[in-house]
């Protein structure tokens, strides 16, 4: 199978230019990144699938090359989505990152052409053994209206991911890093406005009418909130396949070969 690389624009329903790169041919599996991710982010495990699976990676609106409108309404990520697919042949398959994979989900409950739903690790708080980021939408929406981008970073970071403040401050330091993430702060309440407030599951009622075959991923060296957000998933939607990745954390798709593995299995 080629593993010949394309890149083009699908226009969503509201006219935002939504970019993409198509990795081989065949029937596509389209991944969508979380926060602060891009398409790029997902060029590794496009090349560890290759050459079995054709991957679509994607500039969620905002991001990379693709257009911005300040509308968090999530139905537009999803019309998005519906854009991609249609332009790579009008059904897919769908992977999803972080609060990617809660984008992938959304698309699935919306009726979307997807054969088949994979995801990793959609940071839902669905124990109480964590700290709640309370109005995590507004505050950022304010801040980004402020063009406070470092606090609205810092604010995702420390109350959303959970990132030590300390190691905030160490991130903060790597100028490269920080300037791009900054550069993405105007997207972190489009990752936001996926969930329910304080972080939960919006709409969880619906997840047992998904009816397409899905695979939960977590990683075993992840946070525990992380692990039983993938395992929730896996216990709501009929007939869901739920596995750890020994060793993997929430960073996997910068080392994604186990991940790649099971996806490529799960697709076959």
């Amino acid at each position: 199978m080629s593993t010949a690389v394309s890149t083009a624009v699908a226009t969503s329903a509201d006219g935002t230019s939504i970019a993409y790169e198509r990795h081989g041919t065949g029937r596509p599996l389209v991944l969508i990144g979380g926060a602060f991710n891009d398409r790029s982010t997902g060029n590794a495990l496009a090349a560890a699938l290759a050459p079995d699976v054709a991957t679509v990676t994607v500039d969620r609106r905002g991001r990379g090359a693709s257009g911005y409108r300040p509308d968090h309404d999530p139905a537009r990520e999803v019309e998005d989505v519906a854009a991609v697919i249609a332009a790579v042949g009008g059904e897919a398959d769908l992977f999803g990152h972080s609060s990617g994979a809660v984008l992938a989900i959304e698309c699935v409950l919306a009726g979307l052409p997807v054969r088949r739903l994979a995801v990793y690790e959609p940071p839902f708080v669905v124990t109480d053994d964590r700290p709640r980021a309370i109005d995590l939408f507004g505050r950022l929406s304010a801040l980004v209206a402020l063009q406070r981008r470092d606090e609205a970073v810092a604010l995702f970071l420390t109350e959303a991911a959970l990132v030590p403040a300390e190691f905030v401050d160490g991130m903060r330091a790597d100028a490269a890093t920080w300037d791009l993430m900054t550069g993405l702060a105007h997207t972190l309440p489009h990752d936001s406005a996926l969930f329910a407030p304080d972080q939960g599951v919006r709409g969880a009622e619906r997840y047992p009418g998904i009816t397409v075959p899905t695979l939960a991923v977590a990683g075993g060296a992840s946070p525990a909130w992380l692990q039983a957000g993938a395992a929730w998933v896996a216990e709501q939607v009929p007939g869901a396949r739920h596995v750890v990745l020994p060793g993997a954390d929430h960073g996997v798709l910068g080392a994604p070969a186990d991940l790649a593995t099971v996806v490529r299995e799960f697709l076959a």
